[in-house]
């Protein structure tokens, strides 16, 4: 009998979703040919005006994978790719994938240090990018600017035949994230990525026609969830997609109005942008038919707004980039519940256990530390057997994330184990504390984090930023609390500052908060 034969989430499944499937073992230069085959002539990005097709960025993508076959690049050599969100990506993605090649995906905003760290510890052979000058690397740095003369200096019939082993050989390393520490490179076979494809494939099949949508891309294609939903499950579905290189919400407001977005990904920073913006209203957003949100949790009140005033459903996933992107997400025609991450996707299972002691299972509604099984999962961290073996057990990925299942079988992310704050040796989740104050009507975004107190341990401190013309004080805010949390939950400091500190991809970034705070009482 199936091992998924008894889980409470697949009563809930969409009827079109099987609860298990058979993966592709197959290169992901796979999904261009295809694409190219299929919707030969459909674009498959729109940027700046100019639509190139799923025929020509295959073309390229082949006479530059044999410019960089000329230059001694070889099956198993890592390429590094520190681009935005422009044409140029995909057609250096699939070279390498052509080629055989691992790439590395480094953010286009990283300083010559941190560009280092990632190209040394991943032994980068080339690099692609916007800004080849002034870089400390001894490689052979690619220009996208010159990609040009590079293609044209290529012959696809020089190119060599490339054998993928789709289960062992690594298409990406993906660094993560650094959100909660060092960055740590993901390996994410072919296997694991194309799996991830066909899945979210699988889960949008209904609404979904293939080489007619257009989706909003303003997730980089460097993060997992850009490289995913974006790249990849595009030339799957023959998606165009609608590239932002920078995130503005103004630009993204423009292009909403040229080339109405079918399907938006985004983040919850993004949406939160969106709901203060005075256009946000009559630029199209009714025309999309799904908006999902992942990389962090997404406040109840903002997903209750969002649905208010773009008349659309925001629906919650989860995933990391050890889990090739996602892992679970709402179900279309399940009951509603709000704050849910939904359930594991196909042939994936979900599972809760004590925080100290992986081996032990916990029940309903039982707050642990979250672990998912599936063929998305990652081999392991490059070079790194130690923090992988910690990481990956029988098969199981322990996400470092306190999560619970309720009685259908849908999960919530309480918090991540490293963000827990304690007080006086109650557990207090900061996203307890920031859903609260999401609430008050002067507050737009919100980190909580904890700060060291001689007596109770830590003591929770929040950074506010105020909504425009908007002028709450600490007290009040303070006050707002004490009416909607238990004492030892409720701030004692309140900070406003401008902005929080973010990732590329919008994700706050809660260390940098917290290592603003002394250590020393």
């Amino acid at each position: 009998m199936s091992v998924f034969a008894d889980k409470p989430w697949l009563k809930h499944y969409d009827f079109w979703v099987p609860p298990t499937a058979n993966f592709p073992r197959q290169s992901l230069y796979m999904l261009i040919q295809t694409a190219a085959s299929q919707f030969r002539h459909r674009p498959a990005t729109a940027f700046n005006g100019a639509l190139l097709t799923f025929e020509q960025i295959k073309d390229k993508a082949d006479r530059l994978a044999a410019s960089l076959h000329a230059r001694g690049i070889r099956k198993g050599d890592r390429i590094g790719i520190m681009l935005p969100n422009c044409p140029q990506y995909p057609i250096a993605f699939f070279a390498a994938m052509r080629l055989g090649a691992i790439v590395a995906n480094i953010n286009p905003t990283y300083t010559p240090r941190e560009l280092e760290l990632i190209a040394n510890d991943a032994g980068i052979r080339a690099l692609v990018t916007l800004a080849p000058r002034g870089l400390p690397l001894d490689l052979e740095i690619l220009a996208a600017g010159n990609f040009d003369e590079l293609i044209a200096a290529g012959d696809p019939q020089t190119l060599p035949k490339v054998t993928i082993n789709a289960e062992e050989d690594i298409a990406l390393l993906q660094y993560t994230g650094g959100t909660t520490g060092v960055s740590k490179g993901a390996m994410l076979t072919h296997y694991n990525l194309f799996a991830n494809v066909v899945q979210n494939a699988l889960w949008h099949s209904y609404n979904t026609r293939r080489g007619e949508e257009r989706m909003m891309m303003v997730l980089p294609y460097f993060h997992i969830y850009g490289q995913v939903v974006g790249l990849l499950l595009s030339a799957w579905n023959g998606t165009m997609n609608i590239l932002i290189p920078k995130y503005d919400v103004n630009a993204v407001i423009a292009a909403c109005k040229e080339y109405e977005p079918t399907f938006f990904p985004g983040v919850p920073t993004l949406f939160i942008s969106l709901l203060n913006h005075p256009e946000a209203r009559t630029c199209g957003l009714h025309k999309v038919k799904n908006f999902n949100s992942g990389a962090a949790p997404l406040p109840v009140e903002v997903i209750e707004q969002f649905e208010q005033m773009s008349g659309a459903i925001l629906r919650e996933g989860y995933g990391m980039t050890e889990t090739s992107c996602t892992a679970s997400t709402t179900p279309q025609l399940a009951p509603r519940k709000l704050g849910s991450i939904g359930i594991p996707v196909t042939s994936t299972e979900f599972k809760i256990v004590d925080v100290d002691d992986y081996t032990k299972e916990l029940g309903i509604n039982e707050e642990g530390e979250l672990c998912v099984k599936g063929p998305q999962i990652m081999k392991g961290y490059w070079k790194k057997p130690e923090e992988t073996a910690h990481a990956l057990r029988d098969g199981w990925m322990l996400t470092g994330d306190i999560a619970k299942m309720d009685e259908d079988g849908f999960f919530y992310i309480v918090q991540r184990k490293k963000d827990m704050i304690i007080v006086s040796g109650f557990k207090v989740f900061p996203n307890e504390v920031e859903d609260v104050l999401f609430g008050h009507p002067a507050v737009l975004e919100v980190c909580a984090v904890g700060k060291p107190h001689p007596y109770r341990g830590e003591a929770v401190k929040a950074y506010v930023v105020r909504k425009a013309g908007a002028t709450p004080t600490a007290e009040e805010l303070i006050a707002f609390c004490t009416e909607r949390l238990a004492k030892f939950k409720v701030p004692s400091e309140i900070e406003f500052i401008d902005a929080l500190p973010k990732t590329a991809v919008g994700k706050i970034l809660r260390r940098e908060l917290r290592e603003k705070e002394p250590t020393n009482l």
